[in-house]
């Protein structure tokens, strides 16, 4: 007999950033992300440090956010 474990979260419909529509994880929702595992910034349009402060999970935080602060935090200036 085979033992199959189901995921206590859905996994289907939550891959992709809220803000800029790239892929993450279903990991990266867990661990990042708001209360339902959605992630609303992730590693493509935020710094890893307001990532980890809360910003994935949609929580607003004190790092200035690199598309607001051009040349912060490894943003480039748009020319």
């Amino acid at each position: 007999m085979v033992g199959v474990t189901v995921a206590p979260w859905p996994s289907a419909g939550q891959s992709t950033c809220l803000h800029c529509d790239s892929f993450v994880t279903d990991r990266f929702g867990r661990v990042f992300g708001d209360e339902s595992d959605r992630v609303h910034r992730c590693p493509e349009c935020d710094t890893y440090a307001r990532l980890t402060r809360g910003s994935a999970a949609g929580k607003d935080v004190e790092i200035p956010d690199p598309e607001t602060s051009p040349g912060r935090h490894g943003g480039e200036v748009d020319v």
